[in-house]
């Protein structure tokens, strides 16, 4: 690197974390893009960040939030969600159609990404919501601005997305390329099994929704997806059940972990958290989640996704099971995870993988996902010696709590950078919002990545 080398900002000192390894590096960014990494010497820069005694990993991107906007902005809008966010260290989002009205459409997606460009504060992606009426112009849908690709839900959730008969769902895998992600289980099981729900009873959640919901499903989707040769992406993996499926099918097969799936136990959460664990599929106990840590350790599991599904504590105060499902998680994803890795369980290696390498290369996305030079400057900076509890009052989300209160964790983010942009340092938002739709090589790239420009 030459003296007369400048950057519009540098990140020095600090252990960098990439495809390349682990170990301590300058990063030198210009027009919002990796220039350089490795020491940068006396190299003339706009801004500097002293990363002394941290580590910089590639932005970490939650491939599944529910912001609840529009139509449920009470419990989280665009805003609040991506500040929450931010503050958790997360770089991009990739956000569900389960909103109202139901991001199925074209025009409903464009109204998403309008009311998200410049008041987000990280990047964004929308999933595109497949139903029975739609599915022969999916192709044209995962193409379009912002779309994150199709989301299909196999089983009932928050909102009115189902497409649950085998005809419906041929049709949706027959039509478009993209990876198309799934919410698998089977809803006639669901059906037949309501009456296993316990008024006042949280903990009959997971016998109402049992793992063979899920594994039969799973089973039946991976079938329809040999059928029809497309790639699909099972979201939120609960079982024991369905990981040997996963395991001989990865091929065609990806499949998400949660850090809630994979971090409490229900055979005790439920006493303790009751409503506030509930959760569509449900967290279960130790004998479903330690599998599901080892196959994350092992590479059948991708990605990590957190699920961000905040609700009003009015909302989760309700009686089982007029209770709704769903759990704030964006924010604590990174030192949740991190505690992991500090205790043992996960390699950071393996953390950055879920987080940035397996989505970038299960959805294909433009220009993010890694520290490489000509990728977009997407950092999350953390101290891994850190020790602090996670509490309610920590929590951006509009609904005020999260279910990890209490919580000592062993890693935080420090800070978190898009695009050049340091968007926030030790807890504190920096600036406007500047969030963009995130590209993808797949679908729509922005004119930048096209040009060579800054986004």
């Amino acid at each position: 690197m030459t003296a007369d080398s400048n950057y519009d900002l540098a990140l020095r000192g600090g252990t960098v974390v990439g495809a390349f390894g682990i170990g301590p590096a300058d990063i030198g960014v210009r027009n919002g893009r990796i220039a350089a990494i490795g020491s940068l010497g006396s190299a003339a820069v706009g801004q500097e960040i002293d990363c002394r005694g941290l580590h910089v990993l590639p932005g970490v991107i939650d491939s599944q939030v529910h912001f609840r906007e529009p139509g449920a902005e009470h419990k989280e809008d665009l805003e609040s969600g991506s500040r929450a966010a931010v503050l958790g260290g997360v770089t991009c989002v990739f956000e569900m159609p389960n909103t109202n009205p139901l991001t199925s459409t074209p025009d409903a997606l464009a109204d998403k990404i309008n009311r998200a460009r410049d008041r987000m504060f990280c990047d964004f992606a929308f999933y595109y919501g497949a139903t029975a009426e739609n599915a022969d112009t999916l192709g044209e849908a995962e193409r379009l601005e912002g779309c994150a690709g199709i989301k299909m839900f196999m089983g009932s959730s928050t909102g009115n997305l189902l497409v649950d008969g085998t005809d419906d769902v041929r049709r949706v895998l027959a039509n478009g390329r993209r990876r198309v992600a799934v919410h698998s289980e089977d809803e006639a099981r669901l059906e037949a099994r309501k009456g296993e729900r316990i008024p006042g009873d949280p903990s009959s959640h997971p016998v109402w929704r049992d793992p063979e919901a899920a594994r039969m499903n799973t089973e039946r989707l991976i079938a329809l997806a040999r059928e029809t040769n497309r790639r699909v992406h099972v979201l939120h993996i609960s079982t024991a059940d369905e990981l040997p499926m996963l395991a001989a099918n990865k091929d065609l097969i990806t499949a998400e972990a949660t850090p809630h799936h994979l971090t409490f136990d229900g055979d005790e959460a439920y006493a303790r958290l009751g409503t506030y664990i509930q959760m569509n599929p449900p967290v279960r106990g130790a004998a479903h989640r330690d599998p599901i840590f080892q196959a994350v350790r092992q590479g059948v599991i991708d990605v990590l996704g957190s699920d961000h599904a905040p609700h009003a504590r009015e909302e989760k105060d309700k009686s089982y099971p007029e209770s709704p499902s769903g759990m704030p998680g964006v924010q604590t994803l990174t030192p949740v995870m991190l505690t992991h890795v500090a205790e043992g369980r996960l390699t950071l290696e393996r953390f950055v993988d879920l987080t940035a390498h397996g989505p970038q290369r299960i959805f294909g996305m433009a220009g993010k996902g890694r520290i490489a030079v000509g990728y977009d400057a997407d950092f999350t900076i953390v101290d891994m010696k850190a020790r602090r509890e996670i509490t309610h009052d920590w929590i951006a989300s509009k609904c005020g709590w999260t279910p990890y209160e209490g919580m000592v964790a062993k890693a935080w983010p420090k800070g978190t950078v898009i695009r050049g942009r340091r968007v926030m340092w030790e807890d504190e938002i920096l600036g406007a919002a500047g969030g963009r739709p995130a590209g993808f090589q797949e679908g729509w790239t922005p004119d930048a990545w096209t040009a060579g420009a800054n986004a």
